[in-house]
Formats: C-alpha cells, sequence, structure tokens
C-alpha cells in the first residue's frame, strides 16, 4: 500500500516537501488559502499595482498525484491532522510547514485572494496620497520596504525607528554590509533614526492614511501620513496535540532533531519558519529544509533507516532596496553590490522559479 504524507502548510517549505514526495506517496497538502502567496515579493506587490497580481499563484498544477485540501489544521497528533470542517486525515508521515505570521504587508493576514488583493490595492491608494511614512523596525522587513517605497515614489519622505543601535539587529553579518546598506539607505534619502522608540503608539492602524505626529524617547518629533509595523514573527504551531506540543518553546518555535524530526516522534517532522533551527527564517532555508525532510520520508517508505541530517548554513542575506539597489552577503563571496543583488533577486524576486513549481500566477478574479 502506498504511504499517505500529510503536509500540514502550504508556503515555501510545504510546496517543495508535496512536490517532492508526489511521485512516492498519497500526498495530502493541508493549506487554507486559496493561493500560494509569494511573500518575497510582497513589498513590491504593494507600491507596484501591475505586481499585486503576480504574487498570488494557484495550487492546481503543483501535484499530479496528490490533492490539496483547502482547510486549516485544527489538531495534528502523532498520526493524524484535523482540520476544521471535522475531517480528519490519517497520515503514516506529517510534515508541519505552517510558517510564521507577520504584520501586512509582508505578509497577508486573510486566505482569500480576492479579499488579499483588495488590502494590497487599498493601502497603495493610501500610500499614494501621503506624503510622509514611518516604518517602525530596521530589519529585513523595514529596510525592504523602505527601498521599494523610494523607488516608486521618490519624493516622499520615508523614516525608519529602531531601539536597536544598529540595522539587523541580532543577526551576524559583517560591519560593511551594514555600511553598505546605510549608505544607499543615505543616497535614497531615507531617514535612519536607531536606538530610540516612540513614546506612544501611533493613533491610526498601520496602513491607515491619517497625518499625525509622533515623538521619539529622544525627544524627535516625526510627521507621518502613514506608517508600518515592520516587526514581530510570530510561529503558528498552536494546533499540535498534546503528545506533539512538548516540542514547542515558549516562542512558539519548535525544537527538532538533526534530521528535522520532532524529538521523539519518528514520523513527524517540521520545517521552514516554526522550527528552533539556529538561523535566518528565509525561503530558501524552508526549501532546504523541504529537501532534507522529502529524503528522509523516501528513505522510510523504501525501509531505510540512514537518514539525512540537517545543518544550518552560516548567516547569508539577499537584501534589495528597490529593484536596482540592496546589498547581499554570503560567507563564499563577500560583500555583493547592488547590480549584483538586482540580478540575484531584486528585479525578478524569484517569481520565474514559482513559475516552474506551480504555473502562471492566479488572474485577476474581481
Amino acid at each position: 500500500m502506498t504511504a499517505t504524507v500529510a503536509v500540514v502548510g502550504g508556503g515555501y517549505g510545504g510546496i517543495a516537501a508535496a512536490k517532492a514526495l508526489d511521485d512516492v506517496a498519497d500526498v495530502v497538502l493541508v493549506e487554507p488559502r486559496d493561493t500560494f502567496v509569494h511573500n518575497v515579493a510582497a513589498l513590491r506587490g504593494l507600491v507596484d499595482p501591475e505586481w499585486t497580481d503576480r504574487i498570488f499563484f494557484r495550487y492546481d498544477e503543483l501535484l499530479g498525484r496528490g490533492r490539496v485540501l483547502h482547510d486549516r489544521a485544527v489538531r495534528v497528533d502523532s498520526d493524524a491532522v484535523t482540520v476544521g470542517s471535522g475531517e480528519r486525515i490519517a497520515a503514516d508521515y506529517i510534515v508541519l510547514a505552517t510558517g510564521s505570521g507577520y504584520p501586512f504587508p509582508a505578509k497577508v493576514d486573510v486566505d482569500d485572494s480576492t479579499s488579499a488583493k483588495e488590502k494590497f490595492r487599498a493601502t497603495y491608494d493610501a500610500l499614494a496620497q501621503a506624503d510622509n511614512v514611518l516604518l517602525l523596525g530596521a530589519g529585513p522587513v523595514g529596510l525592504e520596504l523602505a527601498g521599494e517605497l523610494k523607488a516608486a515614489w521618490a519624493d516622499k519622505t520615508v523614516t525608519i525607528v529602531d531601539p536597536v543601535d544598529d540595522l539587523l539587529s541580532g543577526i551576524d553579518f559583517p560591519d560593511k554590509l551594514r555600511a553598505e546598506l546605510r549608505r544607499q539607505l543615505h543616497e535614497m534619502g531615507i531617514e535612519l533614526l536607531l536606538g530610540t522608540s516612540l513614546r506612544t503608539e501611533p493613533p491610526s492602524e498601520a496602513g491607515e492614511i491619517k497625518t499625525f505626529t509622533a515623538t521619539t524617547r529622544s525627544g524627535r518629533e516625526i510627521v507621518a501620513d502613514i506608517w508600518f509595523r515592520c516587526f514581530g514573527v510570530r510561529p503558528i504551531t498552536g494546533y499540535l496535540a498534546a503528545e506533539l506540543a512538548t516540542a514547542r518553546r515558549a516562542n512558539g518555535h519548535l525544537d527538532v532533531t538533526d534530521e528535522l524530526r520532532l524529538p521523539g516522534e519518528q514520523r513527524v517532522f517540521a520545517i521552514g519558519d516554526i522550527t528552533a533551527t539556529p538561523e535566518a527564517k528565509t525561503a530558501k532555508a524552508a526549501g532546504q529544509h523541504a529537501e532534507v525532510v522529502a529524503t528522509n520520508i523516501r528513505t522510510l517508505i523504501h525501509g531505510g533507516d540512514e537518514l539525512t541530517s540537517y545543518q544550518p548554513g552560516p548567516p547569508s542575506i539577499a537584501l534589495p532596496l528597490g529593484p536596482r539597489g540592496g546589498a547581499s552577503y554570503t560567507p563564499d563571496m563577500g560583500l555583493l553590490d547592488a547590480e549584483t543583488t538586482s540580478q540575484l533577486k531584486g528585479a525578478d524576486l524569484m517569481v520565474d522559479a514559482l513559475h516552474e513549481m506551480l504555473g502562471a500566477p492566479a488572474r485577476n478574479d474581481r
């Protein structure tokens, strides 16, 4: 009999794992969204209406044998996934790939693509009216959003506020990367206010057009017409049954073994943002997790017991600042300039790779 593999979550890691196992198992991909959302390009989709539709892909062409179940996992135990409708999917192997939540616009917070596109367009319209934009957070999302904003609207004032004293805090990158990013941000006219925070929360909702004056703890007043929160990642792991929930840390991440299994579990794996692996949570890392887990499940299905271990890579990043700006770093290649970053990620934002896996983007259904 063919083994059944339930993949919970249809993000970058989930689709890679499901597709890699489609020829050897009965794969059920459990995903509440009606389309795959290409979060890597979400910020471009916010500032450029021609990109908005391009970040949504239907799941129809992902699997040849398996199926995609558009529902939300409400309980996962060692041998089954129960979804919101009440259906219980018995599985020989389970891959947890539910990813993380993050404030809009880096990630959308609705399941249907029509509502998501409407939110992007409404926020674009609000941005078009704004002269001054305030971003809270100088991590990768804040910097990338700032670059996209200035590339689309060079005349807008963009200010980034972060309580930490430097860019990309908590990540072991060389000073020369931060220096290059600072240089480009300065040339683009983006103001960095680091080592301080706002005395009070903005009086409006994030993404809402409403002029206000914010004051930092250092006493600086900032006039803004719209603001965005660029921090606050949240692993989505609240569906685990008691016997699996012991792997969950206080911050929501899951402990995993070298083979990316939950501790004490032989057939339950976790990949992507939800893992507690010591590395940046990126689409690339999720894909690498998926490759290891798919290889290990294949081995187990065929009766083998020598599994592949996952080794987190050293810190690396490709951080575009608009289509033609940005900087990248890898330990092997060192610091890469704006032109190389654009070739790697900035211009295409990896859309072509998703075409190969998922087919053409979903068309505008309004």
